[in-house]
Order: structure tokens, then C-alpha cells, then sequence
């Protein structure tokens, strides 16, 4: 699908007016000549306020976020790309399967049609390669100026199929913590694409969907007590968002975290720590001990899992706090971030 094969006629408008979220002609044919074809074809009911869903069981997993970059386009993605994956992984962290999603656009007035085709384009695309199926949506323009171009609201809704209790609460003492890949690519990419840094090596996000790599853990019948995923605050946040619920000791293993050397090297020229950079296709599994090495095992064999490694354990001490050991062997409190460390990421 590219734009030439879009109905949408972007000589007469080749920008968002504020007319384009008014309800009228306008809207209706951005909602026809764009949206419909993109996402699939109009119901035979007729386009109404509501979808209706057949879900194949009781038990369901809801989430919603909203999305803001800038830039909107960055090496390894774009802000299409970052909503459908960023709700995906929502519901995977959950063990649900995703399928359904729903997509809120606030446009700001003079955004390029051009630059909005393709942003659709990714989230079609994206939303394919996940499984999911985008089946309603709503469209806002707000004045030019009051906006970053586009915001994107998402829900999501997966269904359950398993017994687990895959939350925080679950995290057992013992428990062994894996990671599927390297950290920090997704904020650094947008960083550097956002202020013109140019590094001897492209640096791209790691955006991608985790429920196909969840779903092998669940399937192969691993233990899984928790998961998250890394983005905003990256590891450290997410395991501080944990450890609340635990009340339990997760001790972490500064040498076992996997960081690229452009990653690390551009942090140090910036001043951040890649444990708080934010992510979109990482995240972490607490399963127990015994189970560590299958999980592992059946992560690397996952293209979203090949640099699969475990950092770190929960502890039987009864103190909630992350400790982090560092390369030289001491021993540090990793706390929460303090303050905002890297703006509009995600």
C-alpha cells in the first residue's frame, strides 16, 4: 500500500484543515478516501458510533494510552508505529492476546496529508505484522499551533486464554528476572534524530510487538509471575513500579544488562543513564528459577528475543527497593527518576 493507491485527493488538499474534523464533506471524505482504506473496508451495517465485537471468551484484558513524539518520523519508526506497539505490548504484559484496537487522531491544522497517509500506512502495516485489527476510531483538528502535528490515542482489547496471575502480586523470592534485548535504543534514536546528532552509526529504535514472544513463554508452559515493558523511565522505573507491589528486594546485575556501545557511548556524550531510557520492544519476564534456562532458551529463538539474557533475581529480604551491583562489585539503591529525563518519547 503507498499513497499513490490512497483515493485521498492530496493536490486539492495537501494539508489538514481545521474543516477535516468539523463533521462535514470534509471529514467524511478524509474518514473514506483514507482512514476506510486503510483499515479496512466499511461495514455492511454503515459506518456508527460503536463497533460490536464476538469475543471468544469471558475473560479479557482492556488498556488505553496516548502517544506523543517528536519527531514524528525517527529511524526505526514512526508515532504509528510506536501506538500500535506500545498498546500491543500493554496487553501482552498481561499474557493476552491481542485483537482489537481503537485509534483517537488529534490532528493540528497544516499537518501534510502526505505525512498523514503515511503515518496511517505504518499502523496498518504494524497492526497486520501484530494481529490485531484497528475497528473504530475518531478524528479531533485542533488550531495550527496547539498541536505537535498529531497525537494518537489507542485502547486495546486481548483476550485471556491461560490460568496464570500474571501481576506484580505474583513475584515470588527466588524469582529469576530476564530481559529480552538490549536497552535504550528507542530514546536515544528519537533524541538524536530530534537535535540533528549524527553518530558514526544510525541508531535505531527498537519498537516492535512482544505478544508473539509472550505467547511462546505461555505456551511452552513457563511459570510466568510478572511481566513489563520498558518505556517510559526504562528498567529502573520498571522495576521500581514493581517492587512497590512486591515488597521484596529485586537485586540487579549492572553487567548483565545488555547496552549497545553506540547507546552507551551517546548517553555518556548526553548525560544519561540507558537504564532510564525509554524503550518499545523490551521488557521484562519474573518466572522462577528452575524455569530460567527454558525461558531463555525459547526467547532467543524469537527474533524480539535473540539478546535474551537474565540480569537480576528478587531476594527474600522484605525491603522494597532495587539494588543494582555495579561493575566494580558495589552495591547501589537504582531509585526512581527523578524529574523527566528525555521529553515526547512516547
Amino acid at each position: 500500500m503507498d499513497s499513490i493507491s490512497c483515493p485521498f485527493p492530496f493536490q486539492q488538499y495537501p494539508h489538514v484543515l481545521l474543516a477535516h474534523g468539523g463533521g462535514g464533506k470534509l471529514m467524511q471524505q478524509l474518514i473514506e478516501k483514507m482512514f476506510t482504506v486503510a483499515f479496512g473496508p466499511k461495514p455492511a451495517t454503515g459506518l456508527h458510533d460503536s463497533t460490536v465485537l464476538n469475543l471468544p471468551t469471558s475473560k479479557i484484558a482492556f488498556t488505553t494510552d496516548s502517544f506523543v513524539v517528536r519527531p514524528l518520523f525517527f529511524p526505526g519508526g514512526d508515532i504509528g508505529t510506536l501506538a500500535v506497539n506500545g498498546t500491543v505490548n500493554d496487553l501482552a504484559m498481561s499474557g493476552a492476546r491481542p485483537l482489537y484496537l481503537s485509534l483517537g487522531f488529534i490532528l493540528e491544522e497544516g499537518l501534510e496529508m502526505e505525512s498523514l497517509w503515511r503515518i496511517v500506512r505504518s499502523i496498518k502495516t504494524t497492526a497486520d505484522a501484530a494481529g490485531v485489527k484497528i475497528v473504530t476510531g475518531d478524528t479531533k483538528v485542533v488550531d495550527r499551533g496547539k498541536g505537535d502535528g498529531i497525537y494518537i490515542n489507542t485502547s486495546g482489547i486481548g483476550v485471556i486464554e491461560h490460568g496464570l496471575s500474571i501481576v506484580p502480586s505474583s513475584v515470588k523470592a527466588g524469582d529469576v528476572i530476564l530481559i529480552n534485548g538490549d536497552v535504550g535504543r528507542h530514546g536515544i534514536a528519537v533524541m538524536a534524530s530530534r537535535e540533528g546528532l549524527d553518530f558514526e552509526t544510525t541508531i535505531e529504535s527498537d519498537c516492535a510487538p512482544l505478544n508473539d514472544i509472550v505467547s511462546l513463554l505461555i505456551k511452552a508452559g513457563i511459570d510466568v509471575h510478572c511481566m513489563r515493558d520498558l518505556t517510559r523511565g526504562g528498567l529502573a522505573s520498571a522495576l521500581n513500579e514493581i517492587v512497590q507491589d512486591v515488597s521484596r528486594t529485586i537485586q540487579v546485575s549492572e553487567a548483565a544488562v545488555p547496552v549497545r556501545e553506540e547507546v552507551a557511548s551517546a548517553c555518556a556524550i548526553m548525560g544519561f543513564d540507558p537504564l532510564y531510557v525509554a524503550n518499545e520492544g523490551r521488557f521484562i519476564a519474573f518466572v522462577p528459577e528452575d524455569q530460567s534456562s527454558r525461558a531463555l532458551e525459547i526467547m532467543r529463538r524469537h527474533p524480539a528475543g535473540q539478546g535474551a539474557c537474565r540480569i537480576g533475581e528478587v531476594l527474600a529480604d522484605s525491603r522494597p527497593v532495587v539494588t543494582l551491583t555495579s561493575y566494580i562489585g558495589a552495591s547501589r539503591i537504582l531509585d526512581m527518576i527523578s524529574g523527566q529525563q528525555l521529553p515526547r518519547i512516547c
